[in-house]
């Protein structure tokens, strides 16, 4: 029986990847048929969890080798086309770029004419090359593949380096490949850490929920995001920071570095701290190494190190409730104009609770409850945000909160076919995953003494 299981898993798994080569290689579903590319995405999530399911059988001796030989297959599909659904990592090859010239990436957005030495055919095609849904005009029949082409590059200094490594690492005319192959190698290595922490505390299957979740190869590989490395960075800190705190407060300012979102973790990181040195002794190096690794970029570049972050947020609504998809279950609930305070008492809520009841040897459990929360209340449209949430599943195993990458994928795919209602009903019913999820573990918890 337990073979049959084994087997199972394994065909499971295979039938999976096939899925997932099939929605990578769909041509231009994210513009022309969005509904379509849905349905290959749902059937992705199907047989990811069938074969999620299908591994709680399998026996122990199998697990660690099946999970990570998965996370390789599965990372591997993202490989089969170019990015589908994103051009960020477009905007990261020119970053690495501009900085392999000696010049601050911070300093020109890509349009200045200042850097048009550094151009080339592929990230600023011309004439016809320039139809497309994907590209921004730049000047003189010339286009780009970059998006926002006329603002600052926002992303932080970790990346930056991350960035101008593989650009120095990369043979020539290597393109997107070189981008999407890093993404891999992270995403399966994150995988391995997985594997390591749970293997101490926690069951090794869990490591399944990321390295075989479709938003990796998606996401992760294929549109090459750079949360992947914020993610291992992520994963990384809070398997150490219980026993070494100075540690782990290195690795959530690296994380922070790589894509600030991270920051929302440090409320689990402090779960159950009594001591003011000991939430010190997380937060203080977490600090220096974020203002360190700024440091430099600080101090070589004329511009400011931010850039485009604070007309990004301006831009998707954070500080406006009205704005599309913003708040949206608040919204059906309260007035606008009370959506963010709403958000706010509800998160220092959410965020007292962990550091008072939170456990300290599974940071992970309070920062899943603090980021699910804020992702819930918040809304986000970009399905790549949720990377993080699906690796604090993996450490926890409360496997209901992928829903809300479930939305996410939903609110920027499925979206564009049925309107913004989209998003507002799929993170409804990811909310209700999540509390259905909560009270079938209080009814089954055993009782207290």
């Amino acid at each position: 029986m337990k073979r049959a299981r084994t087997v199972s898993t394994v065909l499971l798994l295979t039938a999976l990847s096939a899925s997932l080569v099939l929605t990578v290689r769909k041509d231009d579903g994210y513009f022309a048929d969005p509904a379509g590319l849905s349905w290959w995405y749902a059937a992705s999530w199907a047989l990811f969890a069938a074969a999620a399911w299908s591994l709680r059988k399998v026996p122990a001796r199998y697990v660690a080798p099946l999970v990570l030989a998965g996370a390789v297959v599965v990372a591997a599909t993202g490989l089969v086309a170019a990015p589908r659904t994103s051009t960020d990592s477009f905007r990261y090859a020119w970053d690495g770029r501009v900085q392999a010239s000696g010049i601050s990436p911070y300093d020109h957005p890509p349009a200045d004419p200042a850097l048009s030495s550094l151009r080339d055919d592929w990230l600023f095609p011309q004439g016809a090359a320039c139809e497309g849904p994907d590209r921004a005009p730049v000047a003189g029949g010339t286009c780009t593949r970059i998006n926002r082409p006329q603002v600052h590059t926002i992303y932080p200094p970790v990346a930056e380096g991350y960035f101008l490594l593989v650009h120095a690492l990369s043979p020539p005319d290597t393109r997107h490949k070189a981008l999407q192959s890093g993404a891999a190698l992270l995403s399966v290595a994150t995988a391995g850490v997985l594997l390591l922490v749970l293997r101490r505390r926690g069951d090794p299957r869990h490591a399944a929920y990321w390295a075989w979740c479709p938003a990796v190869p998606i996401e992760a590989v294929n549109n090459a995001h750079v949360d992947v490395l914020a993610v291992l960075l992520s994963v990384a800190a809070l398997g150490v920071v219980a026993g070494r705190r100075v540690t782990g407060g290195v690795l959530f300012g690296l994380a922070i570095a790589a894509k600030l979102l991270p920051a929302v973790l440090l409320p689990g990181a402090l779960s159950g701290v009594r001591r003011v040195r000991d939430a010190v002794a997380v937060l203080l190096p977490a600090a220096a190494a974020v203002c360190l690794l700024y440091l430099p970029y600080a101090l070589g570049s004329n511009a400011s190190v931010f850039g485009y972050l604070g007309g990004y947020a301006e831009e998707e609504g954070y500080d406006d409730a009205s704005a599309r998809g913003r708040y949206a279950l608040l919204r059906l609930l309260l007035p606008d104009a009370w959506a963010l305070p709403a958000v706010v008492a509800v998160m220092f809520v959410v965020v007292g609770y962990v550091l008072r009841r939170g456990d300290p040897q599974r940071p992970w459990s309070g920062a899943l409850l603090v980021t699910g929360t804020a992702f819930l209340l918040m809304t986000p449209g970009y399905s790549w945000y949720a990377l993080l949430l699906i690796a604090l599943v993996a450490l926890d195993g409360r496997w209901e909160w992928l829903g809300v990458a479930v939305a996410g994928a939903a609110a920027y795919v499925t979206g564009r076919a049925l309107g913004d209602a989209t998003g507002t009903v799929a993170y409804a019913l990811a909310a209700g995953a999540v509390v259905g999820g909560w009270a079938l573990r209080r009814r089954h918890a055993p009782a207290s003494p």
